[in-house]
């Protein structure tokens, strides 16, 4: 019997190992207000995690911009303040099947925020 299991094992091939180091969650909405020295912004978040987050936003800023983010982390009855910086986006297109937006990442979250968006992914993770 362990035998059949070892081979059927050895018929999978693994493309790409699991590179995240933090649980993430999936937010259907999570309005967010993002200002820097030139213009401010709105923008939903959809995929959430200790260290950063993905908005979805028609007019994502430039990789490598730094602004301060405004959003109420699930769990928390109060908004909170943070620095991020753009670490990758994506333009609109037409014929995109993904959404356009930009990947940010938490620069000087604090550490309760980020335990509590840590407790709210790892309990996602298990639906």
């Amino acid at each position: 019997m362990m035998a059949d299991r070892e081979k059927n094992r050895s018929d999978f091939v693994l493309l790409r190992a699991n590179r995240r180091k933090n649980f993430r969650g999936h937010l259907i909405v999570l309005k967010v207000k993002g200002s820097s020295r030139s213009r401010s912004f709105f923008g939903y978040a959809k995929t959430i995690s200790r260290n950063g987050m993905f908005i979805a936003s028609i007019s994502p800023k430039e990789v490598g911009e730094e602004f301060t983010l405004e959003f109420k982390p699930p769990t928390m009855n109060v908004p909170v303040t943070c620095l991020c910086t753009v670490i990758w986006r994506r333009e609109y297109t037409a014929d995109s099947p993904r959404e356009p937006g930009m990947a940010l990442k938490f620069i000087d979250l604090d550490d309760v925020a980020r335990e509590a968006i840590d407790k709210w992914a790892k309990n996602q993770a298990r639906y």
